[in-house]
């Protein structure tokens, strides 16, 4: 399901539109097709997502704050404007360093 506060062929901000949860983390789905989808996240300072991996690369694009993104245990750190693309069976986790919000874009496929 899509996030209800977008319409499409309508302009939104996701910086905008997306809030923060108190010591929490926050996403909702822009968009979700077969071949992918894009999320939109917000994590509260401190908040993480523990190491996992997916079976297909997902772009992170940096809206809002600082996150530090550990790839195969590679600690780099992310700012707002800042992208990286997270490749497919590598071992990868969030940690927020301050409040931060992010998208998400995952695309299925070799």
């Amino acid at each position: 399901m899509e996030y209800n506060l977008i319409t499409k062929g309508k302009i939104f901000n996701p910086v905008e539109i997306s809030e923060y949860s108190t010591g929490g983390i926050v996403s909702h789905q822009i968009l979700s097709k077969e071949i992918g989808n894009i999320s939109l996240f917000t994590f509260d300072k401190g908040q993480k997502l523990s190491e996992h991996s997916a079976p297909f690369d997902a772009l992170v694009q940096v809206l809002e704050g600082e996150v530090e993104v550990n790839i195969n245990r590679k600690p780099l750190i992310l700012k707002a404007g800042d992208m990286v693309i997270m490749p497919a069976n590598i071992p990868h986790s969030l940690n927020a360093i301050s409040k931060f919000k992010m998208i998400l874009t995952m695309i299925k496929g070799e």
